[in-house]
């Protein structure tokens, strides 16, 4: 018999200060059975922080050829191509030539992240931003998600941070470039 995914359901309170982004977003995340916690809170966290209209989350691990979150306009143009983890470098290279925008949020070590990406000859590789959230603050964003779960998050000069149900994370976001 074949496991079914999660589905958690999440009300977002999001004031991304840095961006002029304010929204209250209601999303259902399935969680893929072969999907580790910390995987699916980095992708929660990263639509949030990539927030915009025509942002969706694909299938996750199990969506094939498509990023983790993507970015169309009005007319369904590929605008934004939002990888979660460790892409390979030839899905991020074709992802930002079909996009014209990518970004990478990885809750990696991020020696492992850089060293499998640099040197490749990845697309305009210096635009993309790999954004590195600290491991213990995934870890416990993740366990404080329940099934349904309401959350406020908000960013400020760099700074992140995230009240799930009356537990309160914070952690720096740091930006790391790509070499050609």
């Amino acid at each position: 018999m074949a496991l079914t995914a999660t589905i958690y359901r999440v009300s977002v309170e999001l004031a991304h200060i840095d961006r002029g982004v304010y929204e209250t977003i209601d999303l259902r995340l399935a969680r893929h059975p072969s999907e580790t916690l910390d995987y699916m809170a980095t992708r929660l966290l990263a639509y949030c922080l990539e927030y915009t209209e025509g942002i969706a989350l694909t299938d996750g691990v199990s969506s094939g050829d498509e990023p983790a979150i993507i970015v169309r306009d009005l007319t369904g143009k590929l605008t934004a191509w939002i990888e979660v983890g460790l892409p390979s470098w030839e899905r991020l290279h074709r992802g930002h030539k079909q996009a014209g925008r990518a970004a990478v949020y990885t809750h990696r070590g991020i020696t492992q992240v850089l060293g499998e990406l640099n040197g490749h000859g990845i697309h305009r590789a210096a635009d993309i931003p790999i954004v590195e959230l600290d491991r213990g603050f995934v870890t416990a964003f993740g366990e404080s998600l329940d099934r349904r779960s309401t959350m406020s998050l908000s960013v400020t000069e760099g700074t992140l941070y995230v009240d799930v149900d009356g537990r309160h994370l914070e952690s720096q976001l740091t930006i790391h470039r790509l070499t050609p």
